[in-house]
């Protein structure tokens, strides 16, 4: 939904604020890579520095996350050794990270 509509400088009506995005982390993404790593829903938030009531409300397919939000969840499953690669048919998997050696 439209945050605010404005004029632009070329005379176009235009939508302002964020646009939409393509999450990567979807909820069940999410459950499945806290279960690759076999962690917890309080696992999760104390690496991330998300409420555990955020992530379990968002996993329950409750209300979306904010990308701030997504990126810090992202960020604690790489920072846990995780990666997330997009196939062939454009859908997002998760993986190990294989570490250089």
């Amino acid at each position: 939904m439209p945050y605010m509509n404005d004029i632009d400088q070329y005379g176009q009506n235009r939508t302002m604020g964020q646009g939409d995005h393509c999450k990567i982390l979807t909820p069940a993404l999410c459950r499945a890579a806290r279960g690759f790593l076999d962690w917890t829903q309080s696992d999760l938030a104390d690496r991330s520095g998300v409420s555990r009531s955020t992530i379990r409300d968002y996993e329950g397919d409750r209300h979306d996350v904010h990308r701030a939000t997504e990126a810090q969840l992202r960020l604690a499953f790489e920072t846990g050794g995780l990666a997330f690669v997009t196939v062939e048919s454009g859908a997002v998997a998760v993986c190990n990270r294989q570490v250089p050696g």
